[in-house]
């Protein structure tokens, strides 16, 4: 009752204080009202914005403010999130028992007065409009002013009471609220945790919002850029509103690609969203707003257009895709010139739309796989740099490092094949037909046992298939078709997020996945289109144990190329000292294929010799641009830094998942190298108790050109001088003192005052490197030792 009260009485004493500071600002400045500020800018003040102003936020402010994890929501990648302001509540909650409702920008509310109803607060004044109460009563300012009151930092690294945990506890003060939150944590301000501004820097800002904080409206498109854009909404979007073959394709279409940012040909940088629409294009977009883009539209006819993203490119939910004549080429031989009819529109029933399979059953299979390999990266990539891969718990359900191949489509999808999905449709169910609020451990047992049912039906049709027709070796193994570079791919994960790069990158993996058409649909169904990032935990958690179902099928079909009598050797050492029950579903009799390898091995090393085979095999489209031999480093320092990846185990516990090194030539950059620390595991079946499973004497890193990760752990800079020197204290590491020891040589820590040159650094090498793939890097998990 003592405690209850005290936090009664504390929670009183904050609204009060609130309700007192409101008063005060109202006072002195007027009642809010939100502002139009995009009416009046003049073009100075367009110009200011677009020339000084927006360079700062973008490159000091957006590094943590961007996407569904900005803290507080508030993103300021554009001028909608800074007008939306910022919000308590959280997007990511693993806690929440009933799912959410959407705060999408751009989607779920149009305007300050539709945000402020689903209680976001203003990051800039909304009072009295002169320069005085502009500065004072403007968040933005507050911050930044709290951080260059605080000054340099005095220490290497930050005392306890800076929070930089993913579920740190969040403040998220309003205006009125700020003035206690400063005498709280006067070490809080913006940046956090990070070098000020410079004082030109901080100058330009003060003076933008002492003025209003005005941020002028889109440029229009040129005539160019809107006769593509008519052009590819006239594809999309067939003038028959009887041609359901059209229709389907449209929307097969869009549920794969709507979290793409689209490029119209070569050299436009404007990007664009597909999204669905009221309305059709030649009329303004009429955005569709629902939790997934398979949901019912609540409208007879569904248009799909292209809307121009106006916010700036962030890499960690970057998706380029270009739109050009070739693909259209490709898409036409897939989709419409084949020789299929669509007879009925299959509708937005949850149990129909959230399964492709019945979806989008009168479409060809190999259609529908041959355009989801054209662009494999980016169909893996949107698992990776969508919503749901956030946190060590959703991202614990996969290695450390693997490749990943795709069984070839030339050899799978027949007519045969296509009626053996239609029987099984009913065993390919996925966790979204629950909705967003869901009982995970009923839903667990109900698709462990479709997932059992539908795998020995799988085995069965191997075993009277494919070794009669079709030999089971690495010509199972699609090639590209000898040009596509989507043909093998590597995946990183990073403890609590990944990468996915083209190529075969790094040291021969632990385990690897051959993914097939109905795999690779339903990874999108689960992880991409199905997934709710405002559903509750049972929802998230099903997602979670849904994605281990998927995983352990991706090895399996990678173990058929392994001798039928080492499959359960290789199997029983990827999954050590995992949980029985575990075991006894990924041993089950049910899922076990009773059909020998074709392929004729040489040594008894079989796993090291098929992934040889398998590179022989894909030599024509491996992607090697992330190769250290691709670097402007010389081949001395090549080989110094590639000894590293010849350590096991030892002092590299105590490396950072990635950290990105800046090489420097005379002080000035020369090339980005990314050190990857695969953390190695007895297994990965557990769904909390991830440390009791590691096997750090097995750890290993990978080094590669560039940057890799999205979410940096560490900054280092070193000149090329140096490199022996750094690789030598990489290597000989022992202890945590050690790694200490390399950042205080090396390291480019938060509080060091050369932590934004270097960063900037590392962004103008990313862009010039990967032009329309890179994009502005999240800090939020910087470490601070």
């Amino acid at each position: 009752m003592r405690r209850a009260l005290i936090v009664i009485l504390s929670i009183l004493f904050i609204t009060g204080c609130a309700v007192f500071a409101s008063n005060s600002l109202n006072q002195k400045y007027g009642v809010e009202k939100t502002v139009n500020r995009e009416a009046d800018t003049s073009k100075e003040d367009a110009e200011f914005y677009n020339d000084k102003v927006r360079p700062i936020l973008d490159n000091r402010c957006v590094s943590c403010h961007a996407c569904y994890d900005a803290p507080c929501q508030l993103k300021l990648t554009g001028s909608e999130g800074i007008n939306r302001g910022g919000s308590k509540a959280l997007v990511y909650d693993g806690t929440r028992l009933l799912a959410a409702e959407p705060t999408r920008l751009y989607i779920d509310a149009h305007t300050p007065e539709e945000w402020r109803k689903k209680g976001f607060y203003p990051a800039l004044n909304e009072r009295g409009q002169s320069p005085v109460a502009n500065l004072d009563g403007s968040l933005l300012y507050r911050a930044i002013a709290l951080r260059e009151k605080q000054g340099s930092f005095n220490k290497p690294v930050l005392s306890e009471d800076y929070d930089f945990s993913l579920s740190r506890n969040q403040q998220c003060p309003s205006i009125e609220e700020y003035a206690s939150f400063e005498q709280k944590y006067p070490k809080w301000g913006m940046p956090y945790g990070l070098p000020a501004l410079s004082s030109a820097e901080f100058n330009v800002l003060t003076q933008w919002l002492a003025k209003g904080g005005k941020m002028p409206k889109e440029k229009p498109l040129s005539a160019n850029m809107q006769k593509l854009v008519a052009l590819w909404e006239v594809r999309l979007n067939e003038k028959n509103p009887n041609d359901l073959k059209g229709r389907l394709v449209s929307r097969y279409i869009y549920e794969h690609l709507f979290l793409y940012s689209l490029y119209l040909g070569e050299g436009n940088d404007q990007r664009f969203r597909l999204v669905r629409s009221k309305t059709p294009p030649g009329q303004p977009i009429d955005r569709i707003a629902t939790r997934r883009p398979y949901d019912s539209p609540g409208v007879k006819r569904v248009y799909y257009r292209l809307w121009q993203d106006p916010e700036v490119v962030v890499q960690k939910n970057h998706i380029p895709f270009q739109l050009d004549e070739s693909v259209y080429k490709r898409w036409y031989s897939y989709f419409y010139a084949a020789d299929y009819k669509v007879t009925k529109d299959p509708g937005y029933d949850p149990e129909v739309a959230s399964n492709p399979f019945r979806t989008f059953q009168q479409i060809p299979t190999n259609a529908r796989y041959r355009f989801l390999l054209d662009h494999a990266q980016n169909t893996i990539m949107s698992f990776i740099k969508g919503p749901v891969c956030r946190g060590q718990v959703a991202v614990n359900v996969i290695n450390e490092d693997f490749w990943v191949y795709f069984v070839n489509p030339s050899v799978e999808y027949n007519e045969k094949t296509a009626r053996f999905l239609e029987t099984q449709v009913q065993h390919l169910d996925l966790p979204a037909s629950s909705s967003s609020n869901a009982l995970p451990l009923s839903s667990w047992v109900r698709f462990s046992e479709q997932q059992k049912a539908y795998l020995s039906a799988k085995a069965s049709l191997i075993k009277k298939e494919v070794d009669k027709k079709h030999p089971l070796d690495v010509s199972l193994i699609w090639d590209g078709d000898g040009h596509n570079e989507n043909a093998a791919l590597t995946i990183f994960r990073h403890f609590d997020n990944a990468s996915v790069v083209k190529g075969l990158v790094g040291q021969k993996p632990k385990t690897s996945w051959v993914i097939d058409y109905p795999l690779l649909e339903r990874i999108h169904y689960l992880l991409v289109a199905g997934f709710d990032v405002y559903g509750n935990v049972g929802h998230q958690l099903d997602t979670r144990l849904y994605m281990d179902f998927l995983r352990m099928e991706g090895e399996l079909n990678f173990l058929l190329l392994l001798p039928k009598a080492d499959r359960e050797k290789v199997r029983q050492y990827w999954y050590r000292d995992a949980n029985q029950s575990i075991k006894d579903y990924i041993f089950s009799d049910f899922i076990k294929v009773d059909v020998q390898t074709q392929v004729h091995y040489k040594t008894k090393n079989y796993q090291s010799e098929l992934y040889d085979l398998l590179y022989k095999h894909l030599a024509k489209v491996l992607d090697h641009s992330r190769d250290l031999d691709q670097s402007r480093l010389t081949h001395k320092e090549i080989s110094t830094l590639k000894h590293l990846e010849t350590l096991k185990g030892g002092g590299l516990r105590y490396l950072p998942d990635t950290a990105i090194v800046l090489v420097t030539q005379g002080g000035e950059p020369k090339e980005v190298i990314s050190i990857i620390h695969n953390k190695a595991h007895s297994n990965i079946s557990s769904l909390f108790d991830e440390a009791a499973a590691r096997l750090p004497n097995e750890d290993s890193v990978t080094l590669v050109k560039g940057v890799l990760g999205d979410y940096p752990n560490a900054l280092i800079e070193v000149d090329e001088n140096q490199l022996k020197a750094f690789s030598d204290d990489v290597a000989n590491m022992a202890t945590e003192e050690d790694y200490s020891d390399l950042m205080g040589r090396f390291g480019v820590r938060r509080t060091n005052p050369r932590f934004w040159t270097v960063s900037d650094g590392i962004a103008r090498l990313n862009k010039e490197a990967r032009p329309r793939a890179s994009g502005i890097l999240d800090y939020n998990r910087l470490e601070n030792r």
